[in-house]
């Protein structure tokens, strides 16, 4: 409560030196250091959000699934973007988060199939926002890994800014299955599928294509599929960043071969694991153009795999992950065609079934 009545504080003073700036312009770098503080604030405001958020797991699901958060590591930071190459541990492996919701009541002596599970958004998180989705898992009786990737929120401004979009960030999660099947021996490391919607589904395709021995299935949901084409309909704000010297450095338009190294779209030849794709045409945050795209592409070089554009269906970006009827019919096509691959001991098959695991 006290840091945030800082922000405010902060805030309100920023808001009257810049009025003033008008008559003193002697002010501006008091602004600017004043904005650099309200900006730490805020990641110090989001640590206190996740610890909750943490909290918050254990009364959602805590009933259905034993509950940890391990810290692992994936590759190191990339090391063209470090200012001092020589400074001491810019090589060392990046430390990161991840969550691990085992479903109670399982056999110890037996093995289970595993789902990593990436969370989406630029500098997003996975919080108790797939709670339900979670408990839905738990009752098929899945192991799932959501690793909290470097760039997440939650973790401080530094860690914030090691995102590496479509790229080291996509190790994180395959180093988060290996972690899984190297340190559980319930883990059958021949079902393991991975799942994610939006940037997580571009992490799931990206994951697939660059590991494809590791995993027996994989479904993208709204995946971010072309940042190419992503980069034009979006606004300024959000191309920054991408180009923010800690990150890629430089825009599309300046670096167009790396923008497309990290577009699923322009890697489809990469393909060989059991796919299903779903996109919405009325989703509002990724385009239809740019999964539309991605299906061209798979099909231009011949692969195998499952698809399905909905019209219009209620929820834009998110329609296959809220609450209504249509969503959880949508899911219940999602799980059938993961459970074919992974074979759960106890999968869903009707939307009465889904109910009562999530929202009983």
């Amino acid at each position: 409560m006290k840091k945030f009545s800082l922000i405010l504080i902060a805030l309100l003073t920023v808001s009257v030196f810049t009025h003033s700036q008008n008559q003193n312009p002697a002010i501006e770098d008091e602004v600017k250091t004043l904005k650099s503080d309200i900006q730490d604030l805020s990641f110090d405001l989001d640590q206190v959000r996740k610890a909750v958020d943490d909290i918050y797991w254990y009364n959602r699901v805590g009933d259905v699934a034993f509950i940890d958060k391990v810290y692992i590591t994936g590759p190191p930071v990339n090391q063209e973007t470090v200012k001092n190459p020589t400074a001491m541990g810019v090589k060392n492996p990046v430390k990161f988060y991840a969550y691990i919701f085992i479903p109670r009541g399982i056999d110890a002596g037996k093995q289970y199939p595993l789902l990593v599970f990436p969370h989406g958004g630029v500098h997003g998180d996975f919080t108790t926002y797939y709670a339900h989705i979670i408990r839905e898992l738990m009752a098929q009786g899945y192991l799932v890994i959501a690793p909290e990737y470097r760039g997440s929120s939650g973790y401080g401004k530094s860690y914030w800014e090691r995102i590496d979009y479509g790229g080291l960030e996509v190790e994180d999660a395959d180093a988060s299955r290996n972690y899984m099947v190297e340190n559980y021996d319930i883990v059958d490391k021949n079902r393991v599928g991975i799942l994610g919607w939006s940037h997580g589904g571009m992490i799931s395709l990206l994951a697939v294509f660059n590991h494809p021995d590791n995993y027996n299935v994989c479904f993208a949901g709204v995946p971010v599929s072309d940042l190419i084409s992503r980069m034009g309909y979006q606004d300024d704000d959000y191309r920054a960043l991408y180009s923010a010297d800690y990150h890629l450095g430089k825009t599309a338009q300046e670096n167009v071969e790396e923008y497309k190294k990290r577009s699923p779209a322009w890697n489809t030849s990469k393909l060989k694991t059991p796919l299903l794709i779903h996109t919405n045409t009325n989703d509002d945050d990724v385009n239809v153009l740019e999964v539309e795209h991605l299906i061209k592409g798979l099909k231009a070089d011949g692969k195998k795999f499952e698809y399905e554009i909905f019209q219009d269906a209620e929820g834009g970006h998110s329609f296959d992950r809220i609450d209504t009827r249509t969503a959880k019919t949508i899911r219940l096509k999602i799980y059938t065609f993961l459970n074919t691959y992974l074979h759960p001991p106890k999968p869903l098959k009707t939307v009465g079934e889904i109910d009562k695991a999530a929202y009983r």
